[in-house]
Parts: structure tokens; C-alpha cells; sequence
């Protein structure tokens, strides 16, 4: 920003500087302003540029507005914040930390909402917070498997595709594909209708109609998906849920560059922050 300054420090007077500022001058500013500010200018850069920003790689699929959602947990040790977590009986290392909640556009690349709880906050609490508009796209994986929240989502025209839990409780009511005695079969292996009970206001039971695709890949591993979308192809599906992975290149990203340690080894007592901060904007992008 200084160097960009710096460039145009002939037009510099229309904004009532005299000369660029230094580095360090920024930078003392930075410390006291508010977080709004970057977040404001976050997300009207985002607003501006999205458009140009898309990924390549999702070209060929139909949808348009495709969001990816998971957690990471950033643990902290004593040596940074005395006290994180509980002390274990067999001697291992703290269980505690921050956990980092994101919902990042997967045609851009970019962060759009990022929230911060505990540890030991479950991800599904995480569907709550989400504003979407009709027709938007969720992918994520089966920690996020929550019937009554996929039945409101149904109502709203919000479409989400997220891989089936193991011990999952469902009825068939229709098989459209099944080539699982077929040999040497890849791709779509199954397809079918089935139904799901939701419980409402605690008594009432419901069937929630979902879609269950089964894929294998050509590595020969099997994969069971859920949507509830019954008109994208099946093999989109897939490819839909195969682009989850951008957001764990982030958290990795955000680990490998940006390690939590603490530089000096010397203790200094946190702000006391409130649990469950929200962001809409890519604080860690």
C-alpha cells in the first residue's frame, strides 16, 4: 500500500497528503483501527472483482453459486494462552483450542463467512448461522448431517450435496441406476430415491425425501452422496463434492504460513474475547 503511494504521490495532495506515509506509520495506525474497516473494504474489493476472480476448474458444471463449508481447529498450547484446555490423566498433550467455522465461494477461491468458537462447539451448529439466498449450492461433509435444517433448506430452494453417514437411518422409495453387479464399473454406481425421518417440535415425525448416489472412483474407492436436488446429473454430483477439497488447501495454507507460536516464550494475558465471533469476511484468507 505505501509503495502504491508512493507511485502516485503526485495525486497524493487530492486526498490531503503531503507525501506518501512510512511503513511504520501504517502500520501504528493498524494497530488501533478497527477490524470494520478491513472487512469493509474486504468486501467491496470482493463485490467488485468477483466476477474476474473464478476458478477454472469448476467450468462444465451448471450451477453458478457454489459455497464450501468446514472447520479447522487452531490448538493452543500453554506456552500462548496458560490454562487451554484440560490437563488428561495419561500425561498427553492439552485438548483445547479455537475452532475456525468458514464458508468460502468455490468459484472464487475467496472467504465469504468465518466464525470462531471453542473447540469443542460441534460443526452443525455452524448451518445456523447461514444466510443464503434461493438456488445457492452447499457442499460439505457428513459432521454436517442435520435432517430438520436439510428439510428447511428443501423449502427454501437451497441445495446442498454432503456424503452419508455410515449408520444412517433411510427408506428406499426408488432406484433409478444400479450397476453394482456390473464388473469393472466406475462412476455413478447407484442411484436412488429414498425418504429420512425429521423429527418436529420434539414429537412430530416427518419423511424428508433425498437423493443417495453411490460413485466409485477410478481408483477404485466408493463413495455414498446425499442431495437434495433431483434434477443435476448424478456424475455433477460428484464432481460438485470432489471440489470440498479447496477448502482444506486453505486451512492448510493458513497453518503452513501462518503458525500460531508464541515468539518470545513469555506469557501475556489475552483480551477476553466473546465465543462465537462472527465474521463475513476472509479475516484468515
Amino acid at each position: 500500500m505505501c509503495e502504491g503511494l508512493l507511485a502516485c504521490e503526485g495525486k497524493l495532495s487530492h486526498l490531503g497528503f503531503d507525501k506518501a506515509p512510512a511503513r511504520s506509520t501504517l502500520s501504528d495506525a493498524n494497530t488501533n483501527r478497527s477490524f470494520l474497516v478491513f472487512s469493509t473494504i474486504y468486501e467491496e474489493l470482493l463485490k467488485q472483482y468477483h466476477s474476474f476472480i473464478s476458478d477454472s476448474r469448476l467450468k462444465g458444471l451448471s450451477i453458478r453459486n457454489l459455497k464450501v463449508i468446514d472447520s479447522s481447529t487452531i490448538q493452543l498450547f500453554s506456552e500462548i494462552l496458560r490454562g487451554v484446555g484440560r490437563n488428561t490423566k495419561d500425561g498427553s498433550k492439552k485438548k483445547g483450542g479455537i475452532k475456525v467455522h468458514a464458508m468460502v465461494d468455490a468459484f472464487s477461491g475467496f472467504t465469504e463467512f468465518v466464525r470462531m468458537t471453542e473447540a469443542r462447539e460441534h460443526d452443525r451448529k455452524f448451518l445456523y448461522h447461514l444466510k443464503l439466498a434461493a438456488n445457492s449450492w452447499l457442499v460439505f461433509d457428513k459432521a454436517y448431517t442435520v435432517y430438520h435444517q436439510f428439510a428447511k433448506w428443501a423449502n427454501e430452494k437451497i441445495w446442498f450435496v454432503t456424503r452419508m453417514k455410515d449408520n444412517a437411518d433411510y427408506h428406499v422409495t426408488k432406484v433409478l441406476v444400479d450397476k453394482t453387479k456390473k464388473k469393472k464399473a466406475i462412476g455413478v454406481l447407484k442411484e436412488q430415491y429414498i425418504t429420512v425421518a425429521v423429527r418436529q417440535s420434539g414429537k412430530e415425525i416427518q419423511r424428508l425425501k433425498l437423493r443417495r448416489i453411490t460413485f466409485k472412483t477410478k481408483e477404485g474407492k466408493v463413495y455414498v452422496f446425499l442431495t437434495n436436488n433431483f434434477t443435476l446429473p448424478a456424475s455433477q454430483i460428484a464432481t460438485i463434492y470432489k471440489n470440498r477439497w479447496m477448502i482444506e488447501l486453505l486451512f492448510k495454507q493458513i497453518k503452513q504460513n501462518f503458525p500460531l507460536v508464541s515468539p518470545t516464550g513469555i506469557y501475556q494475558k489475552p483480551t477476553p474475547q466473546r465465543p462465537g465471533l462472527n465474521f463475513s469476511l476472509a479475516t484468515l484468507a
